[in-house]
């Protein structure tokens, strides 16, 4: 058996997330089905760095599998991009050690976030940002993101569905940058919480709308208390960007 490492892009708007469920169309099912016709039957089963959400897309997911089969990366890419629907694609495939694992392995991810601003929503944008009624403040926004970079307890930017018991991440950068009524919100960290990024996003709405003072974070922070911090944000904005290993 060889294992492969493959890089992969999906729209997560027509998803119940990347993780195989009872009920609902799944990232992983879609993979694994395509997977199982190329083997004949036989049941390959997908590793990926990480759950995304249902509606949560991914610009490079990383995932590995094991095959007896011996292909080209870009024989695998052909393959699997001919039986696979138009909302998930193989970027790259590659043949890897025998022990990568595409989930303990990873060192850092990178998300972004989009969202818009403004009266109107755009329904071109329905899937892909959210939309936000009325204007932010940037500077304050920025301003309480400081606070937030570093290497904190992040329980009270986390769900209440959140299985680990370590809430302490490093958040290595948050940037904000405006283009326009558009705002696109990059995190780098080496590891998060469920829901932290649009938790993290909600508060510093919050923040750029006037509803939450900048010198409210620090508190959130040591409090530990999910209550204190603001609305998780739509799944819609957040994109798994980059996934990075050693």
């Amino acid at each position: 058996m060889q294992r492969y490492k493959a890089v992969v892009a999906y729209d997560g708007s027509g998803f119940s997330g990347y993780q195989i469920q009872p009920r609902g169309r799944t990232v992983q099912g879609e993979i694994e089905q395509v997977l199982r016709k190329l083997h004949k039957g036989e049941v390959i089963g997908v590793t990926a760095s990480g759950r995304t959400d249902s509606g949560v897309h991914a610009r490079r997911q990383v995932i590995h599998f094991d095959s007896p089969l011996k292909l080209s990366g870009e024989q695998w890419i052909k393959a699997l991009n001919s039986l696979l629907p138009d909302d998930i694609s193989f970027l790259k495939v590659e043949a890897a050690r025998s022990d990568f694992h595409a989930r303990f392995d990873a060192t850092k991810k990178k998300y972004k976030y989009f969202l818009y601003g403004g009266l109107v929503r755009d329904p071109f944008k329905r899937h892909f940002a959210a939309h936000v009624r009325g204007a932010f403040d940037v500077k304050a926004m920025r301003e309480a993101a400081e606070y937030l970079t570093g290497t904190h307890d992040f329980t009270s930017f986390c769900s209440a569905k959140t299985e680990t018991d370590n809430r302490v991440r490093t958040l290595i950068e948050l940037d904000i940058q405006e283009h326009g009524n558009e705002l696109e919100l990059t995190f780098v960290g080496d590891g998060f919480l469920y829901n932290m990024v649009r938790i993290i996003v909600g508060t510093l709405l919050d923040v750029g709308s006037g509803k939450m003072e900048i010198s409210n974070i620090p508190g959130i922070l040591a409090a530990k208390d999910r209550t204190l911090a603001g609305k998780t944000a739509p799944a819609e904005g957040l994109y798994l960007w980059e996934v990075y290993y050693e």
